[in-house]
């Protein structure tokens, strides 16, 4: 399958998206007295010192999520709805960067946890790109299952059951007791991110991912090689 060089450039963008995203809150996240990255969420980074750091992290992955979407879908390799997930995942990251999360689980030290307008906003943000991720890998496989739509499956289902427990934690530990909440918040990143970075390889090295092949010019659809 040949792919314009456009749509290389964005599928080759939205593979940085997630690695970019993962090495910004280990490094910050190291570097901040006090943050645990098993306990603390990825988003109170945001709030501590060289938070603009996280807030430009989000907003990035956000952006390259987007590029993400468009050239899995301008390639052939998603329909509508991976399509759809996959911008709503993109839009949610930035919101998520635009409005800072409000204090939780103890961090920042000394701050309680409060609800704001503004945590409200960055927490629906946040929810779309940890649901819109693994709902976009899930409606991307195939029936009958091969080895790729495995992989999407597998990618989505341990996205969400992380996810579960990330809130089951959050709401164990309101007040910032012992809580794996950060660590449970952070496999999902590592999950789809390697998704992410699969399908575009996959698409880029020609790999068939079973999805109709549009023709430009409005001729009909064959399948993907």
């Amino acid at each position: 399958m040949s792919i314009h060089r456009t749509h290389r450039l964005l599928l080759a963008a939205g593979s940085a998206g997630p690695a970019l995203f993962v090495a910004s809150y280990a490094v910050n996240g190291a570097l901040r007295p006090g943050y645990q990255s098993w306990h603390d969420t990825i988003s109170v980074l945001a709030l501590a010192s060289g938070g603009w750091i996280q807030v430009m992290s989000f907003l990035l992955y956000g952006v390259l999520t987007v590029c993400f979407a468009v050239g899995v879908r301008r390639a052939g390799a998603a329909g509508r709805a991976a399509y759809a997930l996959l911008i709503i995942a993109g839009a949610g990251l930035i919101v998520a960067g635009l409005f800072p999360t409000d204090p939780i689980l103890g961090f920042p030290a000394g701050e309680p946890s409060v609800v704001t307008p503004r945590g409200t906003l960055h927490n629906l943000g946040a929810l779309a790109a940890m649901l819109g991720l693994p709902a976009a890998a899930l409606v991307t496989a195939r029936r009958p299952l091969q080895g790729w739509d495995g992989f999407s499956i597998a990618a989505g289902v341990l996205s969400l059951a992380a996810v579960a427990l990330f809130f089951v934690f959050v709401s164990a530990a309101p007040n910032g007791e012992d809580s794996f909440a950060g660590l449970f918040e952070r496999l999902p990143t590592l999950f789809m991110g390697l998704w992410q970075i699969a399908l575009a390889v996959r698409i880029l090295g020609g790999r068939s991912t079973g999805h109709p092949r549009v023709i430009s010019g409005g001729g009909a659809a064959v399948p993907s090689r």
